[in-house]
């Protein structure tokens, strides 16, 4: 197994489609319909990464992984943003600050840059086995020139 994914976005079609690009892969997907829901779920889940939309009922994507960063407990978890590229434009955290994720993706995405984010932020090889001296101070993958 590759590692566990929740994947999180209010659209049930992108939830699916994210779910089966990473099955296909070999990685386990759970998946919450809004930030309410991931937090709800994301210590019994235990996930190796989180993927979040930006817009979303409730709870949106950036204060969700605001919330899961101030949470000592998830802290550790990487955050990436799938969502649209008119969003990214709002995609600061509180006071201008880049925002609290490691990765930015846009929709509409290819499923092999979906799955190379994935691995990259998991430390996981195409095989599925962890990196040996994965580098935890890259730049994160997906941000927009000039950042």
């Amino acid at each position: 197994m590759s590692g566990r994914v929740l994947v999180v976005d209010d659209d049930k079609v992108i939830r699916e489609l994210i779910r089966v690009n990473l099955e296909l892969e070999g990685f386990e997907v759970v998946t919450a319909a809004d930030g309410v829901e991931c937090l709800d779920v994301v210590h019994g889940v235990r996930p190796d990464l989180v993927t979040l939309d930006m817009a979303m009922p409730r709870l949106d994507g950036l204060r969700t992984a605001e919330r899961l960063r101030s949470d000592p407990r998830t802290r550790h978890i990487p955050v990436a943003i799938v969502s649209g590229h008119e969003q990214f434009d709002g995609a600061s955290g509180e006071r201008g600050e880049e925002p609290p994720v490691d990765a930015l993706l846009a929709k509409p995405f290819e499923p092999a840059e979906l799955v190379r984010m994935v691995r990259r932020l998991t430390g996981r090889s195409e095989d599925g086995d962890p990196r040996p001296g994965e580098a935890d101070d890259q730049e994160p993958v997906g941000w927009p020139a000039g950042r």
